[in-house]
């Protein structure tokens, strides 16, 4: 009934939007420019923050259609290399003379699309020859593909690390920090060919024990029955994946929105003041960041549930219980995958030490094979996209891989 509700509210909310939108045209048209004035200018830019009233549940463009190698600009072009029911092998394919590194970047599947990343891509293109993990939107997966959960994920990291064939390199972005190391533990354990010469974990919950932030206690805060009873819906008719359950995105989104509602709050207020002033740059900044922010994606519950109850409350990554498929991980196989694990120092959401514990689960690495790097003066978001990430963070990490191919 919860994901009826919403979706009955947001069909009748379309209407609304409509009509903002022609009326807001209708105001920025020649036809209306002999009454343009401040309260015309006050009224086009209400209707048009109703027209962004809402969510998009469809994967906004990467958009990156060139970038700079060395000294010439090289065309860039969007290639769904690999396709599974749940994701999908996104190959940012480019010209150049001499063969780069390939780099699977793992995006989080946290209710936002892969998108999230378009900066850390953006700067990763130049050195690398890059992929990234295109989660779909559970809600439009059809029944007949089964279940998604945990394992699955892992075995889609293997799976398209396989097919981009030896010599790969993993950057793993958030959340499926865990998930990318235990694809590395699998693939070193049945001694696949296609195991990550390097593994990059960025503000990843490895061990949530250490210095527990808001979203360690909510996770713990409640039984995973609990999870499941009240954030688990079923995706009603109209959609591929009808009768799926998920844990819907506007959900997922509504709390991360919660956490730092002052602070979204303001960011409009200010869109609408930018709108009126026709300050069309700074009102372009803030319209193409919560375009991606506001474009969320359902999560299968199976894997939503799962990653909850192991990361987040029973810890069993860094208490050496995890599983994949019912066997036992071994981490101590890990020998040939260098390993580099960046935190931030300001991170609300993935905390100090939480990531760096992937150097203790590793014990078969060699010190000369791990690194760690904290980011000062960062956040969550910051270690991976930004100045900062751009100028201090990804010397280090392209440093790292380069070392290892």
């Amino acid at each position: 009934m919860m994901y009826l509700a919403y979706q009955a509210q947001a069909d009748l909310m379309e209407p609304l939007k409509l009509g903002a939108h022609m009326a807001r045209r209708f105001l920025s048209s020649p036809f209306a420019a002999p009454f343009q004035n401040a309260a015309t200018r006050h009224l086009a830019a209400a209707y048009e923050m109703v027209e962004r009233v809402g969510l998009s549940h469809g994967r906004p463009a990467f958009g990156l259609t060139s970038t700079q190698v060395g000294n010439r600009e090289v065309p860039v072009v969007e290639e769904a290399a690999y396709k599974l029911p749940f994701g999908t092998l996104l190959h940012f394919k480019k010209d150049v003379e001499v063969p780069q590194p390939r780099v699977l970047v793992v995006a989080p599947l946290s209710g936002h699309f892969a998108t999230l990343l378009i900066g850390t891509v953006r700067t990763l293109l130049p050195d690398h020859d890059v992929f990234i993990t295109d989660w779909h939107n559970a809600r439009d997966v059809s029944l007949e593909h089964g279940a998604f959960d945990f394992d699955g994920y892992v075995e889609h990291i293997v799976k398209f690390l396989e097919f981009m064939g030896p010599g790969g390199h993993l950057v793993a972005v958030c959340q499926p920090c865990v998930q990318a190391l235990v694809a590395a533990a699998v693939m070193a354990q049945e001694g696949n060919p296609a195991y990550p010469r390097s593994m990059t974990l960025m503000a990843g919950p490895i061990d949530c024990r250490v210095n527990p932030t808001k979203v360690n206690d909510l996770a713990t805060s409640k039984p995973i029955s609990w999870f499941e009873k009240n954030l688990i819906s079923t995706v009603p008719m109209g959609f591929e994946g009808s009768g799926r359950r998920v844990y819907p995105g506007f959900i997922q989104l509504s709390a991360f929105v919660s956490m730092n509602l002052g602070r979204h709050m303001k960011a409009h207020f200010e869109l609408y003041d930018s709108l009126v002033a026709g300050d069309e740059e700074k009102a372009h900044t803030t319209k193409v960041f919560y375009d991606e922010y506001f474009a969320v994606l359902d999560l299968a519950a199976e894997f939503y549930l799962e990653t909850v109850q192991y990361v987040f409350q029973e810890y069993r990554l860094p208490k050496g219980e995890l599983t994949y498929k019912g066997n036992p991980i071994d981490f101590k196989a890990i020998r040939r995958t260098s390993l580099l694990t960046v935190e931030g120092e300001r991170d609300d959401i993935c905390s100090l030490g939480q990531t760096v514990a992937a150097h203790d689960i590793c014990t078969g690495l060699k010190p000369h094979r791990k690194r760690h790097h904290m980011q000062a003066g960062v956040g969550h978001y910051g270690v991976f996209s930004g100045r900062k990430w751009a100028g201090q963070v990804y010397p280090i990490v392209r440093n790292h891989i380069l070392a290892s191919d």
